[in-house]
């Protein structure tokens, strides 16, 4: 491994990149018409000031292994996170997950209220949007914007997010074929891991062909490990690490790759498909050090 991928240099690239996401967010939430001022509060409470930042992460490094400027990668970041922020204040509400606590705070509908937190993941689903719509960086083609736009789309749809939490939801209480948690998960999680990836590269104006496919692989496989990793630290992880209440899918009977396979087995396929992610991007000719990095990064946290 090369000194750009060395665990020193990895940190300090992932501290950068969250220190830029950080500033980009609180830039496109900082608006000239917040509609009302208490909304604007809890998108803003949501979104800044804690959160790993994966996925505006991954537009990063996927973007810059392809050539792109970072300024041009800033939007599609900022509009995958927010989507992932209006995700989380979803999940937690007491219809879905009913969680008191996100970054080891309390969570929207418990700072706010319950309206006001439904509100605040409708207004950062639409922001993200407008985010990548309204977009202005030269050297994007208009075809690449809309392909953007079209994958983020999918990623949280029916296909992607919003259909992973559906299966999800009917699958509480009852048992899951080993295929089918994967398909889940695949859906819940991975599919908007996946977007972006692809964020970066359409952002680097590649066209279709085998780099494109072969980072959606990654993000494929990477998206797996990183809920299997998940599953995994509700079962090993506290409060201060995870930020959250571990134990959560247990009392609430959810399915999980621990539940389902014991922690051992769990963790052997969280490594295989991070060894499947770091495998497909051999062979593309690109400076891949950092993806590789991230894909041990997701299945060696404690958090």
């Amino acid at each position: 491994m090369s000194e750009g991928g060395t665990p020193a240099a990895l940190s300090a690239r992932i501290g950068d990149y969250q220190q830029r996401t950080e500033q980009v967010l609180d830039r496109y939430l900082t608006l000239t018409d917040p509609g009302t001022p208490r909304l604007l509060q809890a998108m803003r409470y949501s979104v800044l000031g804690g959160g790993k930042r994966l996925r505006p992460i991954l537009v990063y490094c996927a973007g810059e292994a392809l050539g792109a400027p970072l300024a041009v990668l800033d939007a599609p970041a900022a509009a995958v996170e927010l989507i992932h922020a209006y995700s989380l204040i979803h999940d937690d509400l007491p219809a879905m997950d009913d969680d008191d606590l996100r970054r080891g705070q309390p969570t929207c509908h418990k700072a706010f209220d319950e309206g006001t937190a439904i509100l605040a993941g409708d207004a950062l689903q639409a922001l993200a949007f407008a985010v990548l719509a309204e977009d202005t960086s030269p050297g994007i083609s208009p075809q690449s914007r809309l392909l953007s736009l079209r994958q983020l789309a999918h990623g949280i749809g029916t296909a992607g997010m919003a259909g992973g939490q559906a299966i999800d939801l009917a699958a509480v209480g009852r048992q899951l074929s080993l295929t089918e948690l994967e398909q889940m998960h695949r859906r819940k999680t991975g599919a908007l891991i996946t977007t972006s990836v692809l964020l970066g590269a359409y952002a680097a104006d590649i066209p279709p062909g085998a780099q494109l496919a072969a980072l959606q692989r990654y993000g494929d496989e990477l998206g797996l490990a990183f809920q299997i990793q998940d599953d995994i630290l509700d079962v090993t992880g506290d409060v201060a690490a995870i930020g959250k209440q571990p134990g959560a899918d247990a009392a609430r009977a959810k399915p999980t790759y621990p539940s389902l396979l014991g922690l051992t087995q769990s963790r052997a396929l969280a490594v295989a498909a991070r060894d499947r992610a770091i495998a497909n991007l051999s062979g593309l000719g690109l400076h891949t050090d950092l993806l590789e990095g991230l894909a041990h990064f997701v299945v060696d946290r404690s958090h």
